[in-house]
Order: structure tokens, then sequence, then C-alpha cells
């Protein structure tokens, strides 16, 4: 279950609908104290939590809900209002897993909810990718084709991994410099160009697998006969 506290309702619908279509539970709410009332009923896996909430704001229930033993342990990702840098590092500092920043697009938070959950799942929940005569596992950070082991640097690994869990979906350099570097690298795009050129290479016949969309990015896709 995945709680979407938002007070605006149009906002909170979308991002519901957008969670089942994608295969999540999803319930929406529009303030603190309906929120703590489902937490009694159904402890989600994952809380978005917007800041600017009616009452209690975001940032007051995020400290509630690490304060608290039977909460502290809940992912929750802040929906903040684009340009508040303030909020942003607050949230963060304070224990937020990660942040939105208004507007987002609907894929854009259903991948950050996916990288939330996989980096809190305990570890007997992670799993082995497969996409044709590739896989990928999680657990014991290896990759294969046709059986046989790939060597992969960190951050090849982890575009490969962005890109299994998300196959078929075209991502933007920009956004896998996000996802894989971190928000506050500074290198340009090229970077990911020389990575999936390098992976492609490692990969074998596996590497035709990773399309270049051009003019956007590169994507994924398992050949079929």
């Amino acid at each position: 279950m995945i709680y979407c506290v938002e007070d605006d309702a149009g906002i909170r619908n979308m991002v519901v609908y957008t969670l089942h279509s994608t295969g999540f539970e999803a319930e929406g709410l529009p303030d603190g104290a309906a929120l703590f009332e489902a937490i009694g009923r159904v402890r989600p896996q994952l809380i978005l939590l917007d800041i600017m909430l009616p009452g209690e704001d975001g940032l007051t229930i995020l400290r509630q809900l690490r304060a608290a033993p039977a909460t502290a342990e809940i992912p929750v990702i802040l929906a903040t209002a684009r340009g508040t840098e303030y909020d942003k590092v607050t949230g963060l500092d304070q224990g937020a897993d990660d942040y939105l920043a208004k507007p987002f697009g609907m894929m854009e938070m259903v991948s950050r909810v996916k990288a939330v959950l996989r980096r809190t799942a305990p570890r007997q929940e992670q799993q082995v990718l497969r996409a044709g005569a590739l896989s990928l596992n999680l657990g014991e950070h290896t990759v294969a084709v046709d059986g046989q082991r790939v060597t992969l640097t960190l951050k090849e690994f982890e575009v490969l991994r962005v890109m299994m869990e998300n196959i078929g979906q075209v991502f933007t350099r920009d956004r896998l410099l996000g996802e894989i570097w971190g928000y506050d690298f500074d290198g340009e795009t090229r970077t990911v160009d020389v990575h999936m050129r390098t992976l492609r290479q490692k990969l074998g016949r596996c590497g035709d697998y990773i399309e270049t969309v051009r003019g956007v990015g590169y994507r994924l896709e398992v050949e079929h006969p």
C-alpha cells in the first residue's frame, strides 16, 4: 500500500490512478490526520507526502513519522514546490528518502517510487531481472549473458539495472544522470553516451537490446524471434 497525502484532489486522484495502473495498491489522503488514521489500519510500503498541507505541514508530519518507532522506517517521498531548495534540504535532513519537485510527471513519480522501494527493500526480497539472454542479480550484484558472467563497473551495473526494471521505457540522458550519478552531478550528458557504448560492448550480442532513441535518449528492448 502507498499513501499519497495531497490536499489538491485533482493531483491526488491522478497519482493514485497512475499507481494503480502500474501495479501498486494506493490510497489518497487529504491531510496528516487522515494519514495517521490510515496507518492505524494498514501500514504502508511508502508515503508520498506533500509539504504544503492544511493544518500540519509535510515537514511536521515527517518529523512525527520518524520519531515514532512504528513508523520510523516507512519510506517517505516529499513533494516540494519547484525551486524551494530550503524545503528539499530540510526534508532530506529530517529523514525523507527522496523528493519530487512540483509540477512532476506521473512517470517520473513512478520511477522515484520504484527506486525508493528498491533501496529500502530487505535483501531477501531482492530478485533476478531477466531480459532475453541477459540476467541481472540484484542481491549478488552480478550480470550474465547466456549464463556467462560479465564484469561491469558500478555505474554500468546501475544503468543496466534501471533499464531492465523499465523495459521499453525511454530514458533521457538527463534522467539517467539524475538517477545514476545523483542530483549534484556536474558532468555533461556525454558521460551517459560513453557508458552506454562500453556497456553495449561488454554485453556482446545482448548489447543490441539497448536502443538509441534519436534526439531523446535510450531504451532497452528485448529481441523477439
